[in-house]
């Protein structure tokens, strides 16, 4: 009686200020299986009460991994999917909260992320994980097959898209400072289904991103033993073209870098910003050279050989390169001062990104036409053709730089990512915990890896962008639709006439930048009625929302400008440019989107009911106890 006293009321203590947003379960859940959720609601309040659960780091058992109490049994698990449909109902219309996702989701992990970084550590960060991963891998790929000379203008308007989510993030990375990132946001503000999907997003790129800077940091090192960029990499016939070329270079770098990652985010923070300063020598050293030997002739005879079309391709493409700014985001658990520092590290590190982006993929169709561009290292052989061959070296060695910069932001990013999503159990709770020395998520960074290494081994540069780029905008839009649900909705407040309005007109604004998208890509294109039919739908919804909803909430620390227009432009040039990539690129997120599902119906949604319902179970359990432990009129008191 005393241990259900003390369990219950940790369960009921642990989310007093989320329990309100939850749903009442369709479906109870039985005694028993209500007591299996006891010793893990016990352990996270020990967590959060102590700073720790005393536990070994180091283990392995099913209850780590499968707590719920619907995978206590087969049995368990076989009523639990007897009630999925309800309990999707339930999931649909359930919403996180700030203090549970920046406060109480933490308990799970056992150990605290530590706060050690700066508005400069993120700076830098934000420029180590971006620089190198677009310019030195993608640049020349995209301007020998779709944009040609007009590549900048392909980097200008992904930055312009890139740099409007920048500022959605960087509000919400102040108001829910959570290492989630975009995955805490759409749980706060969309609810469960719509995180979910971005959760499995978030994997994908994270695993498809690691493996392209892999498999790009193979060919650059090729290029600086003065090789063929495949020659590092064994051919095997045997399978399909775009993934016989099988590379085990790539799996030892993301092994060691993510090694690194492991021991601190402290010391990854120093050493990227080390590295990092090197990085802006030899961006410097290559502009300087570059336009030195600049050749306007080789912008002729068309700067859009391949049309406006191309350009918008490249675009969806080339945003890949820009990904690394929202791991800054997942940063702000272990920024010492979060308001003020993620939104100055992410703007500031985003606009010169851009800036530099722009001038160096100019400089490279400068140097050489875009016909005779290498697409796997374009700069090295750039240089080379310019006469310069000894400057190949320097390129192919900063492109390892900023590679290897890339991969351990990114191990640091992706294991956060891969925390927060392990902590609300929609996949096991395993890869939440913390090292208490290190202060990192090894488990978490340790699946990731894998993850990419196996992708990196088989799958060449072209299939991974396109497949990140696609779940990126993916993310992005989703986070603009959700800063401006924060600023017009808030549950308990916003009347039903208010919020009617608000989706009335946001409605307007998804639909219309989705047909924007696609009469750009129809048989129409060429047409102007439908752009002014699908801008003017755009412009009127944005206006309702500025002139017809009422905001009902102002941000506390910093502000986004301009809203609702700059997140409805933030959706709209993120759609268009989703638009633009290609039907193999669909048909793979496609893909993958399925799984994603299926596997939220077989597991995801039994898990997190499970945990979103723990305090109506140790209440109901502590109950039950009560009642059995009441005297009857035959049993003395």
């Amino acid at each position: 009686m005393a241990y259900a006293s003390l369990v219950g009321g940790a369960a009921l203590a642990l989310a007093p200020n989320t329990r309100h947003l939850l749903l009442r379960p369709f479906v109870r859940v039985s005694v028993r299986a209500r007591a299996c959720v006891l010793p893990v609601v016990a352990t996270a309040a020990a967590a959060a009460g102590e700073g720790g659960s005393g536990r070994r780091y180091w283990r392995w058992s099913k209850a780590d991994f499968f707590p719920e109490p619907s995978f206590a049994s087969w049995r368990s698990y076989g009523g639990a999917l007897a009630a999925t449909v309800p309990r999707l109902v339930d999931r649909v219309g359930s919403r996180s909260s700030e203090a549970a996702e920046a406060g109480t989701l933490r308990a799970v992990s056992e150990n605290p992320l530590r706060r050690c970084l700066s508005w400069l550590d993120l700076a830098f960060l934000g420029f180590g994980s971006v620089v190198g991963s677009g310019v030195f891998v993608l640049t020349g790929q995209e301007a020998r097959f779709d944009a040609g000379p007009a590549i900048p203008l392909a980097y200008a308007a992904a930055g312009f898209s890139a740099l409007l989510s920048s500022f959605c993030y960087a509000e919400l990375a102040t108001e829910i400072p959570s290492a989630g990132g975009s995955f805490s946001y759409l749980r706060v503000e969309l609810g469960d289904i719509a995180a979910f999907l971005a959760a499995g997003n978030i994997l994908l790129e994270a695993v498809v991103g690691a493996a392209g800077l892999g498999r790009s940091w193979t060919s650059y090192l090729a290029a600086l033993l003065g090789r063929d960029t495949d020659s590092l990499r064994i051919h095997v016939p045997a399978l399909a073209e775009g993934f016989n070329l099988l590379d085990p270079i790539a799996v030892v770098v993301l092994v060691s870098t993510s090694a690194v990652a492991m021991t601190g985010a402290r010391l990854t923070s120093t050493l990227n910003s080390l590295a990092s300063v090197v990085g802006i020598a030899i961006i410097a050293f290559v502009l300087a050279a570059g336009f030195s030997h600049f050749d306007a002739g080789n912008l002729a005879p068309s700067f859009f050989p391949f049309g406006a079309a191309g350009v918008f391709r490249a675009a969806g493409v080339v945003y890949w390169s820009y990904t690394g700014f929202d791991m800054v985001a997942t940063m702000a658990e272990e920024t010492k001062n979060p308001g003020r520092d993620v939104p100055l590290g992410l703007i500031s590190s985003m606009s010169s990104i851009t800036v530099v982006y722009c001038l160096m993929s100019l400089a490279l169709v400068g140097m050489q036409r875009y016909t005779e561009i290498d697409a796997n290292a374009a700069y090295s052989v750039a240089f080379a053709a310019a006469g310069m061959r000894w400057a190949r070296y320097v390129v192919a060695l900063g492109a390892l730089k900023g590679m290897t910069s890339g991969l351990l932001v990114g191990a640091l990013g992706q294991a956060r990512y891969t925390t927060q999503i392990a902590r609300t159990h929609m996949i096991p709770p395993y890869f939440a915990l913390v090292h208490p020395t290190t202060g990192t998520p090894i488990y978490a960074t340790v699946a990731v890896t894998l993850g990419a290494a196996c992708v990196a081994l088989f799958s060449s540069l072209d299939v991974l962008a396109s497949v990140s780029s696609i779940s990126t905008l993916f993310i992005f839009a989703l986070v603009a639709v959700a800063l401006l649900v924060r600023r017009y909705h808030v549950a308990g407040r916003t009347t039903a006439g208010q919020l009617r309005t608000f989706l009335a007109f946001l409605a307007l604004v998804v639909l219309s930048s989705i047909g924007v998208s696609a009469y750009y890509n129809s048989r129409y294109a060429r047409r102007w009625p439908g752009y002014a039919a699908f801008g003017c739908g755009w412009a009127a919804g944005a206006a309702g929302l500025a002139a017809c909803a009422e905001k009902q909430r102002a941000p506390r620390v910093y502000g986004a400008p301009l809203v609702p227009w700059l997140p409805a432009m933030s959706i709209a040039t993120n759609l268009f440019l989703m638009g633009s990539l290609g039907t193999a690129a669909y048909a793979r997120f496609g893909i993958c989107t399925a799984g994603m599902l299926v596997y939220y119906v077989l597991f995801g949604v039994h898990a997190t009911y499970d945990v979103a319902h723990a305090d109506d179970a140790a209440a109901d359990n502590l109950e039950h106890g009560k009642i059995a432990a009441a005297p009857t009129a035959t049993t003395p008191a």
